[in-house]
């Protein structure tokens, strides 16, 4: 049921902010400049394909916009607007009412120098760890390495508050164990 919820939360952030898009167009978008060459060819469909590698047990919504997956039994929910060339990955963390000024602060340093490519973030009233990136633009390994990142953040919070990869503030013993775990998704996330 709670997972659920969350995906519902989701997927409602995702349609409200694709609608205060649409709506906030009153004119036509200019013609589109020649693309300059980009990072990384990802599309919805593919995204897809490397989520079912990490988790066959995945759920798709109805609409193809989002998905629900566990990893190493942490719910991840990605959402995607290829429309607005954007996706998210994200971990619902807790509710953000239940926060202290301190632990607030907290983040912010977090966000700072030990979360990098993840982030802490609040929105529809609770906190998250998710990783937010252009969608077309989005390398495969990028994004099995932003998975990781997320669920990482989410399982270190209220310790390390670390995504895995690099701190600003030196060696982190902690950080060498968690990008085990960046490393063994990439190796299950890539096609073979």
């Amino acid at each position: 049921m709670k997972t659920n919820r969350i995906l519902g939360a989701a997927l409602a952030m995702a349609l409200a902010a694709t609608s205060a898009v649409a709506q906030s167009q009153t004119t036509p978008p200019a013609t589109p400049k020649p693309k300059a060459a980009v990072e990384g060819t990802m599309t919805t469909a593919r995204m897809g394909a490397i989520i079912k590698r990490l988790d066959p047990k995945a759920e798709k919504s109805a609409n193809s916009v989002a998905w629900q997956f566990h990893v190493e039994e942490v719910p991840v929910v990605v959402v995607t607007d290829a429309g607005n060339n954007r996706m998210r990955i994200m971990i619902a963390l807790k509710k953000a009412d239940k926060m202290s000024p301190a632990e607030l602060l907290r983040l912010s340093q977090a966000n700072f120098d030990t979360a990098l490519d993840a982030r802490y973030a609040i929105a529809q009233g609770l906190l998250w760890a998710t990783f937010i990136h252009p969608l077309s633009e989005l390398h495969e390994r990028q994004f099995i390495a932003g998975i990781g990142q997320t669920v990482n953040a989410a399982k270190s919070y209220g310790t390390t508050y670390s995504s895995g990869l690099l701190s600003f503030g030196g060696g982190d013993s902690r950080s060498i164990i968690q990008r085990d775990l960046i490393d063994k998704l990439i190796k299950k996330g890539q096609e073979i």
